[in-house]
């Protein structure tokens, strides 16, 4: 049995994961009274029942607090009843988490009379810290739209997984912040920038000319190698460590050039090996 256990902040896209793995076969139960996680895995597992060997469960801030911390030493027992669990745990930033509260002018689970929306988002970050220290798969929505976040779902869950772990290597923009959710991050700042060159400047790593621009160039090479070499060392560590997930990010100034360059050079490498390869630009699809 295929245990997802979805969880994070109110207004990160729980619900939007929880449909997402719905529609690709997975049994969804949302909002589950979080004493029952380890009794139902359990019960599920015991039926035999293809309709629950992909089982995903909902759970939030609207479980009392001192259940949502004691969960975490309660799943422990679970693998050796032959159930693969894996914690997903969706954020964002809290202006993004405001925002959208606001635009839908839902109420928050924390929110009361004596305290403001931020206060609640505050509190709830304190509550769900224990999930996500511990979760296998962080996503940070911050900059995502509803349809990514299906994508981004379907292509690292929702997928029948042939090999035993999955690389998403993700291109973004420092002046846009790091992702949170990166297990890896590479600065290609101190590269050559095409930003410099009036006719690449309009372009992006993913054209042909901005390509040739820093191939040609050794620095380029040799970090695109390095990183390479670091990966296929340690990558079949943290597989054996029994990680199902690696985010590998690469930054420069915009996530335009450098960044999207050599994120689709390290995806073209390891889609040649037997590993299950995903390749995201962050800003180009702002």
């Amino acid at each position: 049995m295929k245990l997802i256990i979805v969880t994070g902040l109110s207004g990160s896209g729980k619900s939007v994961a929880l449909h997402t793995l719905e529609d690709v076969g997975y049994y969804c139960i949302d909002n589950l009274p979080v004493f029952m996680l380890p009794s139902l895995a359990c019960e599920l597992a015991s039926r035999g029942n293809d309709r629950y060997s992909q089982t995903a469960v909902g759970i939030d801030a609207r479980n009392p607090s001192e259940e949502l911390q004691s969960i975490l030493p309660l799943l422990g027992p679970l693998k050796s009843q032959g159930i693969d669990y894996q914690i997903l745990f969706l954020e964002a930033e809290s202006d993004t988490l405001i925002t959208r509260f606001s635009e839908t002018r839902r109420k928050h689970p924390l929110s009361d009379e004596t305290g403001s929306l931020a206060d609640a988002i505050e509190r709830e970050q304190k509550i769900m810290a224990p999930f996500q220290t511990a979760a296998d798969l962080r996503i940070d929505t911050t900059r995502t739209n509803v349809h990514q976040l299906r994508d981004i779902i379907r292509t690292r869950i929702g997928h029948d997984q042939t090999s035993s772990i999955s690389l998403l290597f993700l291109s973004f923009g420092f002046k846009h912040g790091i992702p949170k959710d990166a297990d890896f991050v590479y600065d290609t700042r101190c590269l050559p920038n095409p930003h410099w060159s009036p006719a690449l400047r309009p372009l992006t790593g993913q054209d042909l000319a901005v390509q040739d621009f820093l191939s040609s160039h050794e620095q380029v090479n040799k970090m695109a190698d390095g990183i390479i070499n670091f990966l296929e060392e340690w990558i079949p560590s943290f597989a054996a460590d029994g990680r199902s997930y690696l985010t590998i990010a690469i930054g420069c100034t915009g996530g335009q050039h450098r960044s999207v360059y050599l994120t689709e050079r390290l995806a073209k490498h390891f889609e040649n090996s037997e590993l299950s390869v995903q390749l995201r630009h962050r800003e180009l699809s702002r």
